[in-house]
């Protein structure tokens, strides 16, 4: 008898904008640009962030209000609908619950696990705390342990854990320069790409 099926899926790049990306460009902050695609180093890029942050004097309500405009990449909604008449679905992200609840509620509220901001009462944004090292790779490894059958898609540095420990991994638009690094896990473009990938290896389109 087949294991049941869960999802695991990056959010940011895969189901809506790069959060720190649209809130350089609103703010005119060039160097909030630089992502997880650039740097691997996640604790170097947080406290970079957190610098910045108090640089230009911005708080937890300006990042707010530009989450508040976003809204998911074009059919991600879609394909999250898809995905969970089918099977489980978890989003493993890196980014904090202070910032998502928005993008969640215009998701249908899929399960997230992710991390915390430490925010003093005037709004400042002093420190981020993560669950634990290497959350994307534990959850999953803990989902196998349970039994269930894991695929999983991302498009960063910080995917690449998930994805390897995942029975089935996959890139989703990574940039140009990380397939060549991972060339393990197939790249797809679309999320109908990405459909046909999970179903080939996981589960019927019906």
């Amino acid at each position: 008898m087949q294991k049941p099926v869960v999802v695991c899926l990056d959010l940011e790049g895969v189901l809506v904008p790069e959060i720190w990306i649209n809130v350089a460009l609103k703010t005119g902050i060039e160097e909030l640009k630089v992502t997880t695609r650039e740097m691997p180093d996640y604790d170097q890029l947080m406290k970079q962030r957190l610098a910045i942050l108090d640089r230009h004097e911005l708080k937890i309500q300006d990042i707010q209000a530009e989450i508040a405009k976003m809204g998911p990449l074009d059919g991600a909604t879609d394909f999250i609908a898809w995905l969970r008449e089918r099977c489980q679905v978890i989003i493993l992200s890196d980014t904090f619950y202070q910032f998502a609840q928005p993008l969640m509620r215009q998701l249908g509220f899929p399960t997230l696990f992710c991390n915390q901001l430490e925010i003093e009462p005037d709004g400042r944004i002093v420190n981020y705390h993560m669950r634990m090292q290497n959350p994307k790779k534990h959850a999953v490894a803990s989902l196998k342990g349970l039994s269930f059958f894991t695929m999983a898609a991302g498009d960063s540095y910080n995917d690449i854990g998930m994805l390897g420990e995942a029975d089935k991994g996959f890139f989703f638009r990574p940039p140009d320069h990380l397939p060549k690094e991972f060339p393990a896990f197939p790249v797809t473009r679309t999320y109908g790409e990405l459909q046909d990938c999970f179903v080939r290896e996981g589960f019927s389109p019906d």
